[in-house]
């Protein structure tokens, strides 16, 4: 097991569990996968992302011992809805998100979009994917029950919540950001891009870019902070093994990846920017939001398989939203689920140095060319 960071955490109240046409100058990427493959229409989940996610997080909740379950109400699954179903041409959550970017990016970003939602439709490169997650990167990963940690929470009544981690750690590359990175990659190939630039902070995003780019054959540039670059040495050296050139910046992660936007909008006809994190212009949040979305799908089946249900929570740490919202987005309109998210508190929420930018819900800025909560 690697950083406790990739692991998402499934927790149940109950201590028993119930019985119960491809553009024709779109490249191959030769992952063996048939031909054609059968996939039928209800798995071609359309686009959602982080707006509204926030409506899913229950500011309410004081801890995890808290005996009042936060559900869904018809008015926020009406408000999802909404969402959804203008997302794909505006790019707005609600209020947040959109695109405020250059003339110059538009597009290039329009381009992307149209790919983007050609893909979610087509059979050919939906079972491309599929096999380069189950091949490559060794996919699914398991629904693992912590018996121990489930022990520890037992109360004097013997009763109390089973606890289950979901094991995105024993992914190829040690997280959950490869399932985002090679089906980005795999985009960049068919779209004829030659060269994939993204921005890395501990680096887990960076060794997965370089990872799907070395499986595509693809040129991998990697921007990271002279900072980030001390703290995770170990990183570094995986990036430069698997090909990828490592550029150092000054500062840190936002620092790396201002750097890697201007590498990118330098070179357009031939670059890709891979995002690892559900920010940055539209489609970028959708993208992240719908490869990321494999590890909820995999949850409802193993619950399934396991006790014959639904977890009764789901708990993951919010940062910038990819591993969350790839847990909490199956579930979302599950009523009867709850959905923690669980955000950094700093050196304390009231005292202005954190990172709990949901919970606190002060300050609405453009960041990374769209609207959202930010920190000050």
């Amino acid at each position: 097991m690697t950083c406790c960071q990739h692991l998402l955490a499934v927790s149940f109240r109950h201590a028993n569990a119930p019985s119960i046409s491809k553009p024709k100058f779109a490249p191959k990427l030769h992952f063996n996968c048939p031909s054609r493959t059968n996939i039928e229409n209800k798995d071609l989940i359309t686009c959602s992302a982080i707006g509204h996610m926030r409506a899913s997080i229950d500011h309410h909740i004081a801890g995890l011992h808290d005996t009042h379950p936060a559900g869904r109400t018809s008015e926020v699954l009406r408000l999802i809805d909404e969402t959804e179903e203008g997302l794909l041409s505006t790019g707005k959550f609600g209020r947040f998100g959109g695109m405020f970017v250059p003339e110059t990016l538009i597009y290039s970003l329009n381009k992307l979009l149209a790919e983007f939602i050609f893909c979610l439709r087509d059979p050919e490169f939906q079972g491309e994917l599929a096999v380069a997650l189950r091949d490559y990167v060794g996919r699914e990963t398991p629904l693992y029950f912590a018996q121990r940690l489930t022990d520890h929470y037992i109360n004097g009544n013997g009763e109390g919540p089973e606890i289950y981690l979901k094991r995105e750690d024993l992914n190829h590359g040690g997280a959950h950001k490869i399932n985002n990175a090679i089906a980005q990659a795999m985009l960049a190939k068919r779209m004829g891009l030659k060269r994939v630039v993204a921005a890395t902070g501990a680096g887990a995003h960076g060794v997965a870019t370089a990872a799907a780019c070395a499986k595509l054959s693809l040129d991998c540039s990697i921007c990271m902070g002279k900072v980030d670059e001390k703290r995770q040495p170990y990183n570094v050296l995986l990036m430069k093994l698997l090909g990828a050139q490592v550029k150092s910046v000054e500062g840190t992660f936002k620092d790396a990846t201002s750097e890697a936007i201007r590498s990118w909008v330098g070179d357009l006809d031939n670059s890709y920017y891979l995002d690892g994190s559900a920010v940055g212009p539209h489609p970028c949040p959708s993208m992240v939001r719908e490869f990321q979305s494999v590890i909820g799908k995999e949850i409802r089946k193993q619950a399934m398989e396991k006790w014959g249900g639904k977890p009764d929570v789901l708990v993951a740490c919010v940062g910038s939203g990819s591993n969350a919202l790839g847990m909490f987005h199956e579930f979302v309109r599950d009523e009867d689920v709850r959905l923690i998210g669980v955000e950094a508190a700093g050196i304390g929420i009231d005292r202005g140095k954190h990172s709990a930018t949901l919970s606190k819900r002060r300050n609405r800025g453009i960041s990374r060319s769209h609207e959202l909560f930010v920190a000050r």
